[in-house]
């Protein structure tokens, strides 16, 4: 959705690029020269149209209003905002990668559990039933010669 309620447009998500610069900077609360400053500084990195305009996303607006709110709330230099994007990037990309693995390896052990099934059922087919004795067994070796 969009911050005024209506939907997104058809195929569209949070990283869809569909947001001129003026429309981004009103929804950021930042004025446009200032979102471009922040695309050179690599703060946020909009889409381009096949003639160079910008066009941003909602997940760009929120990465500007992030910078703004640690600027003036925080007090935190542009340096510092670039690098914390940075590790907030780099840490959701861990995350998602620890996700697949995760998925993957509880896909694993199913298949494993799957298969260990499929030997053990293999498995009672050819068993022989064998009846229980207890016997003694005397064994009485040959001298030698």
């Amino acid at each position: 959705m969009f911050p005024s309620g209506v939907p997104f447009p058809v195929n569209a998500d949070e990283d869809t690029p569909i947001f001129v610069i003026s429309v981004a900077a009103q929804l950021s609360g930042l004025h446009a020269q200032t979102l471009r400053s922040y695309d050179r500084l690599g703060l946020v990195s909009p889409g381009r149209t096949s003639g160079g305009g910008r066009r941003y996303s909602m997940r760009d607006i929120a990465v500007l209003r992030e910078v703004q709110r640690l600027s003036q709330e925080e007090g935190v230099n542009l340096a510092g905002i670039k690098r914390i994007i940075h590790l907030e990037n780099q840490v959701d990309a861990l995350q998602n990668r620890v996700r697949e693995l995760s998925e993957e390896l509880a896909a694993a052990y199913a298949a494993a559990e799957q298969a260990a099934a499929a030997i053990h059922k293999s498995y009672r087919h050819e068993l022989v039933p064998v009846r229980r004795q207890t016997a003694l067994v005397v064994w009485k070796p040959q001298p030698r010669r």
